[in-house]
């Protein structure tokens, strides 16, 4: 159901779910003959038309549409209560094909390699002030807001984050990746000055890396279990979930591991547990 089915009959489904998005998930939403309004401090008017294209072919009265009115009208408000949108965006890199991921509309920048995007997020635009919020492309037009008229904010800050990464670490050399600022591993890899950082000592400026969740990469991966990356990927959150094989960088290009390889059985040879019960030949 949609606007091109009978105008009263999908208004109608669409002010149900809008109802019980009210009622079940706590979000103070007015319907009327217009749209949703949104009251605040700035009063926010949600057209019934855009919820009919967020709900999209999903039955309106269904989880998935409910899930999907609740998350837009939430953001919707919180975009609307934001001091300065400019100064709370930050840059989110995610896996192409990420759960998180908002698709084209909300792209950015793609790094040479065809695994990883860079969009617009936002800090403290929800509960947590440290949690970074990726919102899509038609949001943003929806809300009034252009991001392409600060992403060189957003550029400028993920180099400087990039290059503290590098700094670092030149430092502190370690196996271990974590965040800087408000980018997590994922979008670090989206910086030159750290890519650049993690090839500056091999000699053909190529470096594996394991980046099974957003926040958390493994460098040195020849001391690592062959299986860890997938393992520790499918043992993560989707929201939360990186690369699912390793990634090899270099200062242009982020590019994923062909599939192949059996690493679990690499694993089970290993001859620390050839005198274990559990062990297969």
């Amino acid at each position: 159901m949609g606007p091109g089915d009978a105008p009263a009959a999908w208004r109608i489904a669409l002010r149900r779910c809008v109802l019980a998005v009210s009622v079940l998930d706590d979000v103070d939403a007015l319907p009327d003959a217009d749209g949703v309004i949104l009251p605040g401090t700035t009063e926010v008017a949600v057209p019934w038309d855009e919820l009919a294209r967020v709900v999209g072919t999903a039955e309106p009265d269904g989880t998935a549409a409910r899930r999907r009115v609740r998350s837009w009208l939430r953001l919707r408000r919180r975009l609307a209560d934001l001091p300065d949108p400019v100064t709370a965006s930050r840059p989110v890199g995610l896996p192409v094909g990420h759960v998180l991921h908002p698709g084209p509309a909300w792209v950015r920048d793609r790094v040479l390699g065809g695994v990883l995007d860079v969009g617009t997020g936002f800090s403290g635009l929800l509960d947590d002030p440290d949690e970074v919020v990726v919102v899509p492309g038609e949001l943003l037009a929806a809300a009034g807001l252009d991001d392409r008229a600060w992403w060189h904010r957003s550029v400028a800050y993920l180099d400087r984050m990039g290059r503290v990464a590098a700094e670092r670490l030149a430092g502190q050399p370690t196996t271990v990746l974590r965040p800087i600022g408000d980018c997590d591993v994922v979008t670090l890899l989206a910086s030159s000055a750290f890519r650049s950082a993690l090839c500056a000592d091999d000699p053909v400026g190529l470096r594996s890396v394991a980046v099974p969740m957003r926040r958390r990469g493994w460098l040195d991966l020849g001391r690592i279990d062959p299986a860890f990356a997938a393992a520790a990927a499918a043992a993560t959150e989707p929201a939360e979930r990186g690369f699912d094989r390793p990634v090899l960088v270099t200062r242009e290009e982020v590019v994923m591991a062909v599939v192949g390889g059996r690493p679990a059985e690499i694993a089970l040879r290993d001859p620390v547990g050839l005198t274990q019960p559990w062990h297969r030949t």
